[in-house]
Protein backbone atom coordinates (compact mmCIF):
# COMPACT_ATOMS: atom_id res chain seq x y z
CA UNK A 1 0.00 0.00 0.00
CA UNK A 2 2.73 2.13 0.80
CA UNK A 3 4.63 1.57 -2.58
CA UNK A 4 1.12 2.22 -4.03
CA UNK A 5 0.88 5.77 -2.62
CA UNK A 6 4.73 6.95 -3.23
CA UNK A 7 3.94 6.18 -6.72
CA UNK A 8 0.44 8.22 -7.31
CA UNK A 9 2.72 10.74 -5.58
CA UNK A 10 5.12 10.87 -7.80
CA UNK A 11 3.12 10.20 -10.55
CA UNK A 12 1.18 13.40 -9.50
CA UNK A 13 4.12 15.07 -8.99
CA UNK A 14 5.31 14.12 -12.73
CA UNK A 15 2.15 16.01 -13.74
CA UNK A 16 2.42 19.23 -11.88
CA UNK A 17 5.74 19.54 -13.53
CA UNK A 18 4.34 18.74 -17.32
CA UNK A 19 1.38 21.31 -16.98
CA UNK A 20 4.17 23.73 -15.81
CA UNK A 21 6.16 23.19 -18.86
CA UNK A 22 3.38 23.40 -20.94
CA UNK A 23 2.46 26.40 -19.74
CA UNK A 24 5.44 28.11 -20.11
CA UNK A 25 5.41 31.01 -22.72
CA UNK A 26 6.47 30.83 -26.09
CA UNK A 27 9.06 33.13 -27.40
CA UNK A 28 6.81 34.92 -30.35
CA UNK A 29 8.96 35.60 -33.09
CA UNK A 30 7.45 38.00 -36.44
CA UNK A 31 8.72 36.96 -39.34
CA UNK A 32 8.40 39.17 -42.74
CA UNK A 33 8.89 37.68 -46.20
CA UNK A 34 9.64 39.31 -49.03
CA UNK A 35 7.27 39.45 -50.46
CA UNK A 36 2.86 38.57 -50.97
CA UNK A 37 2.79 34.75 -49.81
CA UNK A 38 3.78 32.04 -52.95
CA UNK A 39 5.14 28.76 -53.31
CA UNK A 40 8.51 29.36 -52.58
CA UNK A 41 7.21 30.33 -48.90
CA UNK A 42 5.29 27.49 -48.38
CA UNK A 43 8.33 25.41 -46.01
CA UNK A 44 7.36 27.94 -43.24
CA UNK A 45 3.78 27.11 -43.27
CA UNK A 46 4.84 23.28 -43.35
CA UNK A 47 6.95 23.69 -40.59
CA UNK A 48 4.32 25.87 -38.38
CA UNK A 49 2.01 23.40 -39.37
CA UNK A 50 3.61 20.56 -37.78
CA UNK A 51 4.75 22.14 -34.73
CA UNK A 52 8.01 22.43 -35.16
CA UNK A 53 8.46 26.14 -34.26
CA UNK A 54 6.12 25.24 -30.88
CA UNK A 55 8.22 22.30 -30.03
CA UNK A 56 11.38 24.86 -29.85
CA UNK A 57 9.20 27.59 -27.67
CA UNK A 58 8.55 29.07 -30.99
CA UNK A 59 5.27 31.23 -31.48
CA UNK A 60 6.33 32.05 -35.30
CA UNK A 61 3.93 34.69 -36.95
CA UNK A 62 4.45 35.05 -40.52
CA UNK A 63 4.09 38.70 -42.44
CA UNK A 64 3.69 38.94 -45.82
CA UNK A 65 6.32 41.89 -47.17
CA UNK A 66 6.51 44.33 -50.01
CA UNK A 67 9.75 43.40 -51.26
CA UNK A 68 13.32 42.34 -50.01
CA UNK A 69 14.54 46.19 -49.47
CA UNK A 70 11.25 47.16 -47.01
CA UNK A 71 11.83 43.62 -45.14
CA UNK A 72 15.54 44.46 -44.69
CA UNK A 73 14.49 48.23 -43.11
CA UNK A 74 12.18 46.35 -41.58
CA UNK A 75 14.46 43.78 -39.56
CA UNK A 76 17.23 46.95 -39.62
CA UNK A 77 14.88 48.85 -37.43
CA UNK A 78 13.50 45.98 -35.08
CA UNK A 79 10.06 46.57 -36.58
CA UNK A 80 10.11 42.60 -37.21
CA UNK A 81 12.37 39.97 -35.58
CA UNK A 82 13.49 38.30 -38.78
CA UNK A 83 12.98 38.56 -42.55
CA UNK A 84 13.37 36.10 -45.93
CA UNK A 85 14.41 38.10 -48.32
CA UNK A 86 17.23 38.74 -50.85
CA UNK A 87 20.89 38.74 -49.31
CA UNK A 88 22.33 40.68 -52.27
CA UNK A 89 19.87 43.62 -51.39
CA UNK A 90 20.80 43.06 -47.82
CA UNK A 91 24.68 43.35 -48.48
CA UNK A 92 23.81 46.65 -50.37
CA UNK A 93 22.18 48.22 -47.20
CA UNK A 94 24.89 46.41 -44.59
CA UNK A 95 27.78 47.73 -46.85
CA UNK A 96 26.06 51.28 -46.55
CA UNK A 97 26.21 50.83 -42.60
CA UNK A 98 22.49 48.96 -42.07
CA UNK A 99 23.02 46.79 -39.12
CA UNK A 100 21.83 43.77 -40.60
CA UNK A 101 23.24 40.19 -41.34
CA UNK A 102 22.39 36.69 -43.13
CA UNK A 103 21.65 33.78 -40.36
CA UNK A 104 21.41 31.55 -43.55
CA UNK A 105 20.86 31.17 -46.90
CA UNK A 106 17.90 29.43 -48.46
CA UNK A 107 18.34 30.42 -52.36
CA UNK A 108 22.12 29.82 -52.81
CA UNK A 109 21.65 30.82 -56.74
CA UNK A 110 19.40 33.33 -58.79
CA UNK A 111 15.82 32.40 -59.80
CA UNK A 112 16.28 35.24 -62.51
CA UNK A 113 16.23 34.60 -65.88
CA UNK A 114 14.92 35.63 -69.36
CA UNK A 115 11.40 33.82 -69.46
CA UNK A 116 9.45 33.30 -73.02
CA UNK A 117 6.09 31.71 -74.14
CA UNK A 118 7.52 28.65 -76.04
CA UNK A 119 6.33 30.34 -79.81
CA UNK A 120 8.59 33.22 -79.65
CA UNK A 121 11.36 30.74 -79.80
CA UNK A 122 13.90 31.98 -77.71
CA UNK A 123 15.95 28.68 -76.21
CA UNK A 124 19.47 29.89 -75.91
CA UNK A 125 21.06 33.60 -75.64
CA UNK A 126 21.57 34.18 -79.25
CA UNK A 127 17.86 33.67 -79.92
CA UNK A 128 17.01 37.02 -78.29
CA UNK A 129 18.79 39.17 -81.18
CA UNK A 130 15.99 41.01 -82.86
CA UNK A 131 13.72 40.42 -80.06
CA UNK A 132 11.80 42.75 -77.92
CA UNK A 133 12.72 42.45 -74.26
CA UNK A 134 10.54 43.96 -71.60
CA UNK A 135 12.01 44.55 -67.93
CA UNK A 136 11.18 46.96 -64.73
CA UNK A 137 14.08 49.88 -64.44
CA UNK A 138 14.81 49.99 -60.62
CA UNK A 139 13.78 46.19 -59.90
CA UNK A 140 16.26 43.44 -58.51
CA UNK A 141 16.48 41.93 -62.14
CA UNK A 142 17.78 44.36 -64.19
CA UNK A 143 21.38 45.30 -62.68
CA UNK A 144 22.31 42.11 -63.96
CA UNK A 145 21.14 41.85 -66.80
CA UNK A 146 24.08 43.82 -68.61
CA UNK A 147 26.51 41.39 -66.82
CA UNK A 148 24.33 38.36 -68.18
CA UNK A 149 24.29 39.89 -72.27
CA UNK A 150 28.20 40.19 -71.78
CA UNK A 151 28.66 36.69 -70.50
CA UNK A 152 26.55 35.46 -73.51
CA UNK A 153 28.30 37.61 -76.05
CA UNK A 154 25.10 39.77 -76.77
CA UNK A 155 25.16 43.23 -77.38
CA UNK A 156 22.47 45.61 -76.40
CA UNK A 157 21.89 46.96 -80.06
CA UNK A 158 20.56 43.97 -81.12
CA UNK A 159 17.72 44.10 -79.19
CA UNK A 160 15.25 46.27 -78.27
CA UNK A 161 13.52 47.01 -75.08
CA UNK A 162 9.95 47.90 -73.17
CA UNK A 163 9.61 49.32 -69.74
CA UNK A 164 7.35 48.91 -67.34
CA UNK A 165 6.35 47.38 -64.00
CA UNK A 166 5.73 43.51 -63.24
CA UNK A 167 2.03 43.89 -64.77
CA UNK A 168 3.19 45.59 -67.51
CA UNK A 169 5.91 43.24 -68.49
CA UNK A 170 3.12 40.57 -68.56
CA UNK A 171 0.71 42.31 -70.68
CA UNK A 172 3.51 43.92 -72.89
CA UNK A 173 4.08 39.79 -73.87
CA UNK A 174 0.79 38.38 -73.69
CA UNK A 175 -0.08 41.12 -75.99
CA UNK A 176 2.91 40.41 -78.29
CA UNK A 177 4.47 43.66 -77.64
CA UNK A 178 7.16 41.48 -76.37
CA UNK A 179 8.99 38.39 -77.30
CA UNK A 180 10.17 37.87 -73.05
CA UNK A 181 10.78 39.87 -70.12
CA UNK A 182 13.49 39.52 -66.88
CA UNK A 183 11.72 38.13 -64.40
CA UNK A 184 11.79 35.17 -61.57
CA UNK A 185 11.68 31.42 -62.42
CA UNK A 186 9.97 31.10 -58.93
CA UNK A 187 7.15 33.99 -60.17
CA UNK A 188 6.49 34.95 -63.46
CA UNK A 189 8.15 31.72 -64.46
CA UNK A 190 5.42 30.04 -62.83
CA UNK A 191 2.53 32.57 -63.75
CA UNK A 192 3.17 32.65 -67.59
CA UNK A 193 2.25 29.67 -68.73
CA UNK A 194 -0.93 29.79 -67.04
CA UNK A 195 -1.65 33.53 -68.97
CA UNK A 196 -0.34 32.57 -72.53
CA UNK A 197 -1.59 29.25 -72.30
CA UNK A 198 1.79 27.38 -73.51
CA UNK A 199 5.03 26.18 -71.84
CA UNK A 200 7.44 29.27 -71.71
CA UNK A 201 11.52 28.88 -72.33
CA UNK A 202 13.64 30.80 -69.64
CA UNK A 203 17.16 31.12 -70.01
CA UNK A 204 18.48 31.50 -66.20
CA UNK A 205 21.10 33.89 -65.18
CA UNK A 206 23.07 31.29 -63.47
CA UNK A 207 23.57 29.05 -65.90
CA UNK A 208 25.57 32.07 -67.69
CA UNK A 209 28.09 31.44 -64.61
CA UNK A 210 26.81 34.46 -62.51
CA UNK A 211 27.23 33.83 -58.76
CA UNK A 212 24.41 36.00 -57.03
CA UNK A 213 22.96 34.15 -53.52
CA UNK A 214 18.83 35.20 -53.44
CA UNK A 215 16.87 35.38 -50.35
CA UNK A 216 17.64 34.11 -47.02
CA UNK A 217 17.04 35.46 -43.07
CA UNK A 218 18.00 38.23 -41.99
CA UNK A 219 18.87 39.44 -38.60
CA UNK A 220 19.72 42.56 -36.72
CA UNK A 221 23.00 42.29 -36.24
CA UNK A 222 22.93 43.96 -32.86
CA UNK A 223 20.64 41.21 -31.68
CA UNK A 224 22.79 38.06 -32.67
CA UNK A 225 24.25 37.81 -29.07
CA UNK A 226 21.74 38.98 -26.69
CA UNK A 227 18.67 36.50 -28.93
CA UNK A 228 21.11 33.30 -30.06
CA UNK A 229 19.72 30.85 -28.52
CA UNK A 230 16.37 31.79 -29.89
CA UNK A 231 18.04 32.07 -33.04
CA UNK A 232 19.54 28.91 -33.50
CA UNK A 233 15.68 27.32 -31.89
CA UNK A 234 14.59 29.15 -34.88
CA UNK A 235 16.70 27.77 -37.63
CA UNK A 236 16.59 24.62 -35.97
CA UNK A 237 12.87 24.06 -36.91
CA UNK A 238 13.06 26.14 -40.28
CA UNK A 239 15.61 23.52 -41.50
CA UNK A 240 13.34 20.76 -40.28
CA UNK A 241 10.88 22.62 -42.61
CA UNK A 242 12.67 23.01 -45.72
CA UNK A 243 13.66 19.52 -45.47
CA UNK A 244 10.20 18.74 -44.62
CA UNK A 245 8.72 20.62 -48.04
CA UNK A 246 12.05 18.52 -49.98
CA UNK A 247 10.28 15.12 -49.13
CA UNK A 248 6.91 16.55 -49.71
CA UNK A 249 6.26 19.92 -51.70
CA UNK A 250 2.48 19.08 -51.82
CA UNK A 251 2.14 18.57 -47.90
CA UNK A 252 4.03 22.48 -48.17
CA UNK A 253 1.92 23.84 -50.15
CA UNK A 254 -1.38 22.51 -48.72
CA UNK A 255 -0.28 23.88 -45.35
CA UNK A 256 0.56 27.15 -47.27
CA UNK A 257 -3.26 27.31 -48.47
CA UNK A 258 -4.54 26.43 -45.14
CA UNK A 259 -2.74 30.29 -44.12
CA UNK A 260 -3.46 31.97 -46.92
CA UNK A 261 -6.00 30.31 -48.79
CA UNK A 262 -6.22 33.44 -51.23
CA UNK A 263 -2.62 32.59 -52.48
CA UNK A 264 -3.89 31.12 -55.60
CA UNK A 265 -3.09 28.94 -58.83
CA UNK A 266 -2.76 25.87 -56.25
CA UNK A 267 -0.73 24.06 -59.74
CA UNK A 268 1.76 27.05 -60.34
CA UNK A 269 2.68 27.69 -56.49
CA UNK A 270 3.28 23.97 -56.23
CA UNK A 271 5.85 24.19 -58.99
CA UNK A 272 7.59 27.63 -57.76
CA UNK A 273 8.16 25.72 -54.82
CA UNK A 274 9.78 23.22 -56.73
CA UNK A 275 11.87 25.43 -59.05
CA UNK A 276 12.58 27.07 -55.85
CA UNK A 277 13.99 23.88 -54.35
CA UNK A 278 16.72 23.32 -57.51
CA UNK A 279 18.36 26.55 -55.85
CA UNK A 280 19.04 25.28 -52.14
CA UNK A 281 22.00 24.03 -53.17
CA UNK A 282 25.23 24.39 -54.95
CA UNK A 283 28.08 22.44 -55.86
CA UNK A 284 29.91 23.71 -53.01
CA UNK A 285 27.25 23.35 -50.51
CA UNK A 286 25.63 19.59 -52.40
CA UNK A 287 25.29 17.32 -49.33
CA UNK A 288 24.93 19.97 -46.28
CA UNK A 289 21.67 20.80 -45.05
CA UNK A 290 19.56 23.58 -46.05
CA UNK A 291 20.77 27.18 -45.14
CA UNK A 292 23.95 26.34 -45.13
CA UNK A 293 25.68 28.30 -47.65
CA UNK A 294 29.46 28.03 -48.83
CA UNK A 295 31.56 31.23 -48.04
CA UNK A 296 33.30 30.59 -51.13
CA UNK A 297 29.37 31.97 -52.84
CA UNK A 298 29.20 34.57 -50.58
CA UNK A 299 32.80 35.79 -51.27
CA UNK A 300 31.96 35.32 -55.20
CA UNK A 301 28.65 37.28 -54.49
CA UNK A 302 30.22 40.14 -52.59
CA UNK A 303 32.62 40.21 -55.95
CA UNK A 304 29.29 40.31 -58.52
CA UNK A 305 27.76 43.35 -56.30
CA UNK A 306 30.94 44.87 -56.54
CA UNK A 307 30.72 44.80 -60.10
CA UNK A 308 27.57 45.39 -60.40
CA UNK A 309 28.01 48.28 -58.58
CA UNK A 310 25.59 47.53 -56.00
CA UNK A 311 28.16 47.82 -53.42
CA UNK A 312 31.60 50.50 -53.28
CA UNK A 313 34.83 48.33 -53.42
CA UNK A 314 35.89 50.50 -50.64
CA UNK A 315 32.81 49.44 -48.86
CA UNK A 316 32.89 45.77 -50.24
CA UNK A 317 33.98 44.29 -46.54
CA UNK A 318 34.27 40.86 -45.28
CA UNK A 319 32.07 37.42 -45.86
CA UNK A 320 31.82 37.93 -41.81
CA UNK A 321 30.50 41.28 -42.23
CA UNK A 322 27.44 39.84 -43.79
CA UNK A 323 27.15 36.57 -42.95
CA UNK A 324 26.85 33.72 -39.42
CA UNK A 325 26.61 30.06 -40.25
CA UNK A 326 26.87 29.55 -35.97
CA UNK A 327 23.03 29.59 -35.66
CA UNK A 328 22.67 26.74 -38.07
CA UNK A 329 21.62 23.00 -36.67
Amino acid sequence: MKTLTRNLFVFLISLTFAGTALAQPKDKIVLMLNWFVYGEHAPFFLGKERGYFEQEGIDLQIQEGRGSGATVQAVAAGSVDLGYADVGVMMKAASRGAPVKTIGVLLQSTPNAVISPADRNIKTAKDLIGKTIALTPGDAVTPMWPMYLSKVGVAERQFKTVAGDAQVKMNAVTHRQADALLGSITEQGVRMPGIVNQPVNMLRFSDAGITVVANGIIAKAGTLGPRGELYKRFMKAATRSVEDSIKDPSEAIAAMFKAYPSAGQPDAQLESLKLSQTLYFTADSQGQRPFKVARKTIDETLDTMVSLKGIEAAQRGKVDDYLSLEYLP
